[in-house]
């Protein structure tokens, strides 16, 4: 699930970074066009900071960029995303990043290096230090796919909870979105509103079916 890239920063720029009083979860750049497809750009209030020397030592065309940080004592529910993501941890003191489908944890070190995490599984993240455990997180690019046959989807939920309605939708479809991105068998991914729409292979909407949970409509457009 997570794997060293060779993308690194010194620590002692890490240190820097830690010094800063981190409490809320920030976004430090912006989309310059579609939000899951297209590069973002780092806000200017972050250029000429240590966040920006950060965000450049990973030399890739990025997604959105977020200071994550999660509190003593706390964690996050099961779920998996449809983009893969790259991490750079700051700080934590016994926090952990655990793939739940294969009951594996990773511990998160301060160590300087960019980490590629596989989100297509099931996992949480966990914190049972005494200080904020703080992440730079990164979004990749879905990949514009070039789909032979392309049939246009859309997944409604159909219960009122929208928060618990996400949580069906990362528990469940984001595991079977994110395998297809990567074998580029969707494209034109948008979501919003407890609505999603994307464009798969024709011969793909019988799989989708089977992994669309009862609480969400799939309607072939």
């Amino acid at each position: 699930m997570l794997k060293k890239t060779d993308y690194t920063v010194n620590t002692s720029l890490i240190q820097l970074a830690c010094s800063n009083d981190l409490r809320d979860r920030i976004t430090i750049n912006e989309p310059s066009g579609d939000f899951f497809y297209d590069p973002w750009n780092l806000k200017q209030v972050y250029k000429g900071t240590i966040w920006e020397t950060l965000y450049n030592s990973l030399p890739v065309a990025k997604g959105e960029c977020r200071v994550i940080v999660l509190s003593p004592r706390d964690c996050y529910v099961s779920h998996a995303d449809i983009d893969d993501r790259y991490h750079l941890n700051i700080q934590g003191d016994h926090c952990y990043l655990i793939d739940l489908d294969n009951e594996k944890m990773h511990s998160l070190q301060s160590d300087g290096i960019w980490y590629d995490m596989d989100a297509g599984r099931r996992h949480t993240a966990s914190n049972f230090g005494r200080i904020f455990r703080v992440q730079l997180v990164v979004r990749k690019l879905l990949i514009r796919a070039n789909l032979l046959n392309p049939v246009s989807v859309k997944l409604t939920a159909n219960i009122k909870n929208k928060e618990h309605a996400r949580y069906i939708f990362d528990d469940t479809l984001s595991i079977w979105l994110n395998y297809a991105n990567k074998n580029e068998m969707i494209s034109n991914f948008k979501f919003g509103d407890g609505i999603v729409h994307f464009a798969t292979e024709s011969s793909l909407i019988e799989e989708l079916k089977f992994h669309t949970p009862k609480e969400f409509t799939l309607e072939i457009l």
